[in-house]
């Protein structure tokens, strides 16, 4: 019999993270998942506890790497954003590569990210931080009009508001600390911003020993709401040679040596403003809108993937990939979808479904809701109801199967006529 693999540990594995573990798995390791928290978080789709040898919910550090070192893994590593914080303490403790442990807080915290980037020199917004919603207003008005409100530790549009008032200002920082964040944290304090104009994108990266591989360029479309949320809409897939892409690649190499990013993934965004690239926020793990088989057929890699060769076979991976770059095999969309509707979720149209997933270019698409849900009007990536990846020979193919979703989307969830 042979030997058992090597033991990976994932923390928080939420989303996107589920994508993780076949990875791994398929390079002959086995999986630890720690859950930072006492419950499984509602906010997002949960991690399937089913694929690991253990599940370890966290109480204090001690004792977790007490539970964690009779396994000798050969990493620990977040699998979604809440999980990035313990991820490090927990490297650092079993003695296990890791990104700067120092810097661990500006890698999570939007404020001081912001602020490691200025002091590196580093193009990025003006910014405050504070508990007082005057002294929030007080600085938007001095620095002019509009501002971003957001909290300081949450993600996927979760909180953020584009503002062009002191009312606008004032009613969205009050909403911002009478909240939680989607990972069900507090916001003592909420941050605002100086607005960066011009066109937003994300850059995905895979690290390791500070060297990198490119593993994406998107460029999102979002739009802006009467309420302020800038919604996500749509992002599409740039050729690596496609101006602003090296451009971007080199700022968000140089944002993620200030911030002591050397191992694992990391998921960009970045807006191209016309005094350059500025950062909006990076996070130490795979983007959210990632899915193996989508991103190997458009870009000839996964995220996902290429984070688990970067751990498990990291000469491969310095030799074939660090320093180099994905290639666009086809265009590629991730749309999406949003909704006004208000109730609860009866039945499913699954004559709207068969007619989207009958759409030439649609690769995938996953449904957000099921029947007994609420749906609610879209104000953030986790209130919008389907994502669908599209890929084919032509733009034009994908943007007719797009504006054929957008009159089919809202009749794929049928709501009870008693709401």
């Amino acid at each position: 019999m042979s030997p058992p693999g090597p033991v990976v540990v994932l923390v928080d594995a939420y989303t996107s993270g589920q994508y993780l573990p076949p990875e791994f798995a398929a390079l002959g390791a086995q999986l630890v998942h720690v859950q930072s928290s006492a419950e499984l978080m509602p906010s997002m789709p949960a991690p399937d506890l089913s694929v690991y040898r253990a599940n370890i919910v966290h109480e204090d550090l001690v004792k977790t790497v007490a539970q964690l070192a009779p396994y000798r893994p050969v990493c620990v590593m977040a699998g979604q954003e809440p999980g990035v914080l313990l991820a490090d303490e927990l490297a650092v403790a079993l003695g296990l590569p890791a990104n700067t442990a120092s810097l661990s807080p500006a890698r999570r915290d939007k404020y001081q990210m912001i602020e490691t980037l200025r002091a590196a020199g580093l193009h990025c917004a003006g910014q405050f931080k504070s508990g007082d919603v005057a002294a929030l207003a007080g600085w938007a008005r001095r620095n002019g009009y509009p501002v971003v409100v957001k909290p300081l530790r949450s993600a996927a549009g979760d909180g953020v508001f584009v503002c062009a008032t002191d009312g606008e200002v004032h009613a969205a920082a009050e909403a911002v600390l009478a909240s939680e964040t989607i990972y069900g944290e507090g916001n003592a304090e909420a941050l605002v911003q100086s607005y960066l104009h011009g066109p937003e994108y994300v850059v995905d990266m895979v690290s390791h020993e500070g060297r990198r591989y490119l593993c994406g360029v998107w460029q999102y479309h979002k739009r802006l709401l009467a309420s302020g949320r800038n919604i996500y809409d749509r992002e599409h897939l740039l050729h690596p040679d496609e101006r602003p892409v090296p451009q971007l690649a080199a700022y968000v190499e140089q944002a993620l040596d200030a911030l002591g990013v050397r191992y694992g993934p990391s998921h960009a965004e970045v807006i191209m403003t016309p005094d350059g690239p500025a950062l909006v926020e990076v996070g130490c793990r795979i983007a959210g809108n990632m899915h193996p088989g989508f991103h190997d057929r458009c870009a000839g890699g996964n995220q996902a993937g290429l984070t688990a060769l970067a751990w498990l076979r990291p000469e491969r991976f310095l030799r074939d990939y660090a320093g180099r770059r994905y290639g666009k095999r086809c265009e590629a969309v991730c749309c999406t979808t949003s909704t006004t509707l208000d109730g609860i979720v009866d039945h499913i149209g699954q004559d709207a479904v068969a007619q989207i997933a009958a759409l030439e270019t649609v690769h995938r698409f996953d449904l957000k809701l099921a029947p007994g849900d609420r749906i609610r009007p879209t104000v953030d990536l986790y209130s919008s109801t389907m994502r669908i990846f599209m890929c084919g020979a032509d733009m034009a193919a994908i943007d007719r199967d797009y504006q054929r979703i957008g009159v089919l989307k809202d009749r794929v969830y049928r709501i009870s006529e008693s709401e």
